[in-house]
């Protein structure tokens, strides 16, 4: 009988093509929609968790505290509170802590020839590169010694590299302006990606303290990064640098820290929640195309039962039951939610792909994603189906007969 019902959904619905089509096309849509946008969505999440993994292993980033007035926070880092003290202490021989490094971070005018770029010029320490898995692509990085005579060099990013110089240019060896100031450019750094709307290839490292006494003008810095030796140790790290930091900022018992701490943890589970918010957005919006779709299968199913009165009239004069007359009805919506869902997939699927090589982003398709978009389908064809194939069973044999 399942199969005899199904010859014959298919039959009914092959008799108006045009119809079919039409309304198998917002299923369609709906479900290469939510194919699509979960495979941006879990892309974005996992390009962000690994930029997250390259900022360094096993390093707890501090940065300065926040100004209150009152039960008023200005937010982190509203007050200058690291210096250079800060890192000497750090480095005195704790069995915890492997190695510190820090960045002083403001935005300057870079000039080379006749081009200019506005970006982020980052003074950082020697071992920067080890301690927040940096790689220099062309060139070197600059050494202690360099920093430590304040030497006027640059390594720059792969995107103030393609803004001065061109795409796969090589500027070592070149001269650029920073503020005015000549630097001599040493190195370039591999592609790293960008995080949030922070894009980590638009910047140029330069030695630290150049930075601070030659081009900024400050004796504060914007963080210290603090690489231990395990994360198992995490938590112990973090109280003793907290110990250290306020001995060395001289804050007595009862006064709260100067200063914020940030593990990688921490970067990982602000990125998955942001990502979760992300995806439920965007599936929502894309489930709005399968409810759409959905309507659209009830409409053309209840028109079919106002055309087919009479049909169902016979049938049921020949003894076919209201489960029987239901079961047809509800067949047919499902056969064009399914054959819908069906041509979604190999379109969702494809429109991820292509969105993933023009755009230049990662796209990640999980079987999961495509189950649920097709369930979502059946499930929308059961329910948008259910009231017109119930409408049909309910109507008399005799009434049925009668319509014309």
């Amino acid at each position: 009988m399942l199969w005899e019902m199904l010859q014959v959904a298919w039959d009914s619905l092959m008799a108006n093509k045009l119809r079919s089509v039409l309304t198998t096309l917002g299923v369609l849509i709906g479900v290469a929609a939510v194919i699509t946008m979960l495979a941006i969505g879990q892309g974005a999440r996992e390009q962000q968790l690994q930029l997250i993994q390259q900022m360094g292993a096993n390093v707890v980033l501090v940065f300065p505290g926040q100004f209150r007035r009152g039960a008023v926070g200005f937010g982190m880092g509203s007050v200058q509170t690291l210096t250079m003290r800060d890192i000497e202490a750090l480095s005195k021989g704790n069995a915890l802590i492997v190695q510190v490094a820090a960045e002083v971070r403001r935005g300057a005018q870079v000039v080379y020839r006749q081009k200019n770029t506005n970006t982020s010029v980052v003074g950082v320490t020697a071992n920067y590169p080890v301690v927040r898995a940096y790689k220099v692509e062309k060139g070197r990085f600059f050494t202690e010694q360099e920093d430590l005579a304040n030497a006027r060099v640059a390594v720059l990013g792969q995107t103030v590299v393609a803004n001065l110089f061109g795409e796969n240019a090589n500027p070592v060896g070149k001269t650029i302006r920073i503020n005015g100031i000549p630097f001599k450019v040493i190195g370039v750094l591999a592609k790293k990606g960008a995080l949030g709307p922070m894009d980590l290839d638009d910047q140029i490292l330069i030695p630290l303290r150049t930075a601070m006494y030659r081009l900024f003008g400050t004796e504060y810095l914007n963080t210290i990064s603090v690489q231990i030796v395990r994360n198992e140790f995490v938590t112990a790290a973090m109280q003793e640098i907290e110990r250290i930091l306020r001995r060395s900022h001289r804050l007595p018992p009862n006064k709260p820290s100067d200063f914020v701490m940030r593990t990688q943890a921490e970067w990982e589970q602000l990125a998955e929640q942001t990502s979760r918010l992300f995806i439920i957005l965007l599936l929502s919006i894309a489930s709005v195309s399968l409810i759409v779709g959905g309507i659209g299968i009830m409409n053309i199913m209840l028109v079919s039962v106002a055309e087919r009165t009479r049909e169902i009239g016979i049938r049921k004069a020949i003894g076919a039951k209201p489960s029987d007359i239901q079961l047809q009805f509800l067949l047919e919506a499902v056969v064009l939610s399914l054959v819908g869902g069906g041509l979604g997939i190999f379109f969702g699927v494809t429109a991820s792909y292509a969105i993933g090589k023009f755009a230049g982003w990662t796209v990640i398709i999980s079987p999961i994603s495509v189950i649920l978009a097709f369930g979502f389908a059946a499930a929308v064809g059961i329910f948008f189906g259910y009231y017109p194939a119930r409408k049909a069973a309910k109507l008399e044999p005799v009434e049925a007969l009668r319509y014309e």
